[in-house]
C-alpha cells in the first residue's frame, strides 16, 4: 500500500489561489456577455447594473458566496467595467483595525466599488464601522479619549460594497442584511467549463480540439480556476512532448502524468480513500484517526479533501464515522464487499460521453 505523505497546500485541482495562478488575471472576462454560466445570478446583476445606470446612482450592495475558484472576484471586475467605476480590492484578514477601513472608505469617490474577499473574516469593530457606512455613506468616529473623547459623523460618496465569501454562515446576521443583493456560485457542469477552457486556450495562443477541451473539463471539478491550471499544464505538456500541438491523446497523457484522473481526483483524494478502505476495511473510522493516518490536519480533510469526495458520492459521514461507498471501491479497482452500501456515486449515475467530432 502507498500512502502520500503530508499534502503541499499548492495542490494541483485545489480551489484555493496559488502562486501561479497569477497568470490567470490575464484570462478573466471583462464584460458580462463573456462570462459563461451562472445564468441565473448573470442576469439578476445584469439588470441591477442597468437599472443603477439609468438612475445614475451608485448599485446596490452584493454578496457573492460559493466555494472558491468559481469567480467571485472576476465578478466584482465585472461590475465594476460595467459600471464604468474604479474598484478597490482588499480582504478580510487584511483589515485589521477600524482605522484602517476607515482610511479605504474615505478615498472612495462616487459610485466608486470595494471589494472585500474573505469577508467573512472581518473582526466585530471592523464589522461595526461598516454597517452606517453602507446605510447612510457615512462613518461615524470617536476622537480622543476617557470624557473628552467625542463621536464625529463624516459624510462620505455614494458607493457600492461587494462582499465575497466561502463561508455563508460565517458571515454576521446584522452584515448579511445590510447588503441588497445575495447571490450563490454553483460549480460548472462539463460543458459550460469547455467553453470556459477553449475561450482561455484561444487567450493564450493554444489551438485546442473540443475533444481535448471537453477532457480538461470534466477533470476540472467544476471549477474554471482548476481548468485553467490545467490548461497550462496540458500546453506545457504538449510543448515538450508532442511538438506544441495539443491532442486528446496528449491531454489524456498530461493529465495521467500529474496524477489527476477521470474524476478529477489527485493523489490526495486517492490516499483519503484508501486509508479508509485499506487501513480500517472501510469504516466507519473518525476523522482524526484518518488525519493520523496519512500525517494530514483533520481541519485540512473536511475544508478540502471530503467536500468533493462527499459530492462524488464516494463517502459517507455518519455518526460512527466516515464510511467509503461502494463507487469508491470501484473507483479504485477493487472488490466492494457486500456490506458496503451498493449505491451508484453522483458521476456513475449520469455519466459524461464526450461530445462527437
Amino acid at each position: 500500500m502507498r500512502y502520500t505523505p503530508h499534502v503541499s497546500e499548492e495542490r494541483l485541482v485545489a480551489a484555493n489561489l496559488i502562486v501561479e495562478d497569477e497568470s490567470e488575471r490575464s484570462l478573466r472576462p471583462r464584460a458580462l456577455v463573456e462570462f459563461p454560466g451562472q445564468d441565473r445570478t448573470r442576469a439578476n446583476i445584469g439588470i441591477a447594473i442597468e437599472a443603477a445606470k439609468q438612475r445614475d446612482e451608485a448599485l446596490d450592495h452584493l454578496l457573492l458566496y460559493g466555494p472558491p475558484g468559481l469567480g467571485k472576484t472576476t465578478l466584482a471586475n465585472i461590475v465594476a467595467h460595467e459600471m464604468g467605476v474604479a474598484i478597490r480590492t482588499t480582504s478580510g484578514p487584511a483589515i485589521e483595525r477600524p482605522g484602517d477601513l476607515a482610511a479605504i472608505l474615505t478615498n472612495l469617490k462616487e459610485r466608486d466599488i470595494l471589494f472585500i474577499d474573505e469577508i467573512h473574516r472581518l473582526s466585530r469593530t471592523v464589522e461595526e464601522i461598516l454597517y452606517p457606512a453602507m446605510e447612510d455613506f457615512a462613518l461615524d468616529l470617536v476622537i480622543g479619549k476617557g470624557p473628552g473623547a467625542r463621536s464625529v459623523r463624516l459624510a462620505m460618496p455614494g458607493f457600492t460594497l461587494i462582499g465575497a465569501t466561502t463561508r455563508y454562515a460565517m458571515v454576521s446576521a446584522p452584515l448579511r442584511d445590510r447588503f441588497g443583493s445575495v447571490f450563490r456560485l454553483d460549480f460548472y457542469d462539463p460543458e459550460t467549463l469547455s467553453v470556459i477552457v477553449r475561450r482561455s486556450a484561444s487567450l493564450l495562443n493554444t489551438p485546442l480540439p473540443d475533444d481535448a477541451a471537453f477532457e480538461i473539463a470534466r477533470r476540472s471539478r467544476g471549477t474554471p480556476r482548476i481548468a485553467n491550471r490545467l490548461l497550462r499544464r496540458v500546453r506545457d505538456y504538449a510543448e515538450v512532448r508532442n511538438s506544441g500541438a495539443v491532442t486528446l491523446d496528449s491531454t489524456r497523457a498530461a493529465l495521467a502524468m500529474l496524477d489527476v484522473d477521470e474524476l478529477g481526483l489527485d493523489d490526495a483524494d486517492r490516499a483519503v480513500l484508501r486509508c479508509i478502505i485499506e487501513k480500517f476495511d472501510g469504516g466507519p473510522v473518525g476523522l482524526e484517526t484518518i488525519a493520523a493516518a496519512i500525517s494530514e490536519e483533520s481541519d485540512t480533510i473536511m475544508d478540502v479533501y471530503e467536500p468533493f469526495l462527499l459530492q462524488c458520492g464516494f463517502l459517507n459521514r455518519t455518526p460512527r464515522g466516515r464510511i467509503a461507498t461502494a463507487a469508491a471501491y470501484r473507483h479504485l479497482g477493487l472488490e466492494a464487499p457486500r456490506r458496503a452500501e451498493a449505491q451508484p456515486s453522483l458521476w456513475e449515475a449520469a455519466p459524461q460521453e464526450e461530445p462527437s467530432p
